[in-house]
């Protein structure tokens, strides 16, 4: 199982893999600098070389890179626009100097601007970008509250089939489930990649942020909770992490850490969960 957790590069990027390999993953995620922020990742040579060292030595599966949170691809505002652009750019480019293969980013908000002109503003965008050789663009599924977009998989389609970019998507569990797709029960989990694999394309999903949801299905409420102790459940969580379509995905913790419970005991639970 690839599995692991979003660590910090505090101290230098390749303090990561240790960090990663502390809580048992063997994958994982990373952000290149403050993701609240417009601030330009500060990688020297020396930090690269030991992080792809380490990596390909103590690692199974890949790295993400997550883009800042401020970036908003759908945006109708030239500023914001251009900063968003610029932001992802370097963490694309952050991607090719680490030998990560894979950038997350969310489509942001439209702002009022309508569903269509937001995903023409996220696809304008994405296609204004140098797509460094071997990094892939990952638009992650989103919660879809106000004018968020990414919470229909129609949105996702739209994109990834819009752009001749090298773009694919990660599905987080949190964020489907409360954008409104069910994937509580085994039966519900079946359905939900079928519509998936109808409207995106089961091959066009390339990694999985693992998190249970403290709201209820179709809330749009953001917030994640402990794997089988919120609202999808330990059964909705099992049915996802075994289910045969994509339980070869790498799958990334982003839970809690509070109740005495952090990555290493939910990537735990989901080990349990696996084998059940």
């Amino acid at each position: 199982m690839l599995i692991g957790a979003h660590v910090s590069i505090a101290g230098g990027v390749q303090n990561a893999v240790e960090r990663q390999l502390e809580i048992g993953g063997n994958c994982g995620q990373i952000v290149t600098t403050s993701p609240r922020v417009w601030k330009e990742p500060a990688i020297d040579d020396d930090e690269a070389a030991a992080f792809k060292r380490e990596t390909a030595a103590s690692l199974e599966g890949p790295w993400v890179i997550h883009s800042n949170y401020l970036i908003n691809l759908a945006t109708p505002k030239d500023d914001l626009r251009q900063k968003s652009i610029e932001s992802l750019q370097a963490d694309l480019d952050a991607a090719a100097a680490l030998d990560v293969p894979f950038v997350n980013v969310h489509l942001g908000a439209h702002t009022g601007a309508g569903e269509e002109a937001g995903l023409e503003n996220a696809i304008s965008a994405i296609d204004s970008l140098d797509h460094p050789e071997d990094v892939t663009l990952l638009i992650e599924s989103d919660a879809g509250s106000g004018s968020k977009l990414g919470g229909e998989f129609d949105h996702l389609a739209t994109v990834v089939d819009g752009t001749e970019a090298p773009v694919d998507v990660c599905l987080d569990t949190a964020h489907t489930f409360v954008a409104g797709y069910d994937i509580s029960t085994p039966d519900a989990v079946d359905e939900t990649v079928a519509a998936f694999d109808a409207t995106v394309g089961i091959d066009r999903l390339r990694a999985i942020h693992l998190n249970d949801s403290k709201h209820p299905c179709g809330s749009n409420k953001d917030e994640h909770a402990h794997l089988g102790e919120g609202e999808i459940g330990a059964t909705g969580i099992g049915a996802v992490i075994n289910h045969d379509a994509w339980a070869d995905r790498p799958f990334i913790l982003e839970t809690p850490v509070e109740d005495g419970k952090d990555y290493a005991w939910n990537l735990e639970r989901a080990k349990e969960l696996r084998s059940a």
